[in-house]
């Protein structure tokens, strides 16, 4: 699947290690409508801060991005090789350098390598094709054991919109705009205020609500690009029903890769979506199902498989949302383990742990307190999740 009017390269550069793609490129023939959603963190990397100043407009052609090193806390030097680098792609691409977004993944606190930059630039623009995007994908890969690629077509009105999606992301997750990076490109004819405010709805039904490890990096963002050669009418204000599709799509291509993420997690050996119903509201409900999202004992007890349904309450008590302990359900699966607050027993415990041996794993609560309910998706704790950061630098 390719997508008219883009297109991808990626080389090793020996940004950090060698004979390893870790520079990628996407570009767009034309300008594209491009919007995008960036780490609340307060410490941003220097293409973070590029990006936020330069997608202002509304459009950009090209995005470069790099693995191996952030470029995160490296003060004005930082923010003086992101530019170069981007000079040096805009006078190979011959478009404007403020048509250029960045990316950077990797170790915080180190200057970035331009000279590896500067003599792989070249190749990487000569090797633009059709066909490079699950190149890109693996470019920007860094404990990710996996490359995370969707690809989705759908009509609208009548006329056939596609869509590519890739993401990287295994640790310091908790994007709440994880070290996370996506980009999506699409063919759809969009304007720019309708796609911005899409695409805020969609991260935060998506990839706000994943956790591996409850850290928020300086670097996440998510980029998409719309070229508009698919040609059909404008998904604005005035198409409802067409952007109601392209909503529900790119949610979808965002839902599958945020899913993709947490499967992926540092070490992880299960994926767990956290259900909190009967809430007073829809943030009290998050509220909730995010403290037991990230916590530790949670975590940790799904990874050795114990139904310890006292540290899901444990949890739950310091989320800082009001319930009635006394009306409490909890439930892994279908295995109803506590009702109204009190233990159903330990048969039930047998059952559910049966359930913890599987590879996705579903825990349901209800307060019966309202009609809130909201969603979180996570994963366990295991001993490889400590090795890997202990190691991450050396």
């Amino acid at each position: 699947m390719n997508i008219k009017g883009f297109s991808t390269s990626a080389v090793a550069a020996g940004i950090r290690y060698k004979d390893r793609l870790d520079l990628g490129l996407i570009y767009s023939d034309v300008p594209a409508v491009t919007a995008g959603v960036f780490t609340e963190n307060q410490v941003k990397a220097a293409p973070v801060l590029v990006d936020i100043e330069r997608l202002k407009q509304g459009r950009a052609q090209a995005i470069l991005v790099n693995s191996g090193s952030a470029n995160a806390c490296t003060g004005q030097k930082g923010m003086d090789d992101a530019f170069a680098t981007s000079s040096l792609l805009s006078s190979r691409l011959k478009i404007d350098d403020e048509m250029v977004l960045l990316s950077s993944t990797g170790v915080i606190g180190e200057q970035l390598n331009v000279n590896a930059f500067s003599s792989s630039m070249d190749k990487l623009v000569q090797g633009l094709s059709e066909d490079n995007f699950d190149a890109v994908a693996n470019a920007i890969m860094t404990t990710d054991t996996v490359p995370k690629v969707v690809k989705r077509s759908v009509t609208i009105g009548g006329h056939e919109v596609q869509f590519m999606g890739m993401a990287k992301g295994a640790g310091m997750i908790m994007p709440n705009m994880a070290t996370m990076l996506s980009f999506v490109i699409t063919d759809a004819q969009i304007g720019f205020p309708a796609l911005r405010e899409t695409l805020r709805k969609a991260t935060d039904r998506t990839f706000n609500r994943i956790t591996i490890d409850g850290d928020t990096s300086t670097n996440d963002m998510v980029l998409v690009m719309a070229n508009g050669t698919a040609k059909n009418s404008w998904i604005d204000d005035e198409n409802p029903l067409d952007r109601q599709v392209f909503q529900d799509t790119l949610e979808g291509v965002l839902k599958d890769l945020a899913l993709m993420i947490v499967r992926d997690g540092e070490g992880a050996t299960k994926c767990i979506t956290i259900r909190v119903c009967g809430a007073r509201g829809e943030k009290e409900a998050e509220q909730m199902a995010r403290t037991i999202a990230n916590s530790p004992l949670v975590k940790t007890a799904f990874f050795g498989e114990d139904a310890n349904w006292g540290r899901i309450l444990m949890a739950m008590g310091r989320s800082g949302v009001r319930f009635n302990q006394e009306r409490v359900d909890v439930a892994i699966g279908d295995v109803v383990l506590v009702r109204d607050g009190l233990a159903v027993g330990k048969n039930a415990e047998i059952e559910a742990t049966k359930l913890l041996k599987e590879k996705n794993i579903a825990v349901c609560i209800d307060l019966k307190d309202g009609v809130g309910c909201e969603e979180m998706y996570t994963c366990d704790f295991s001993l490889d999740y400590i090795k890997i950061n202990a190691d991450y630098r050396s």
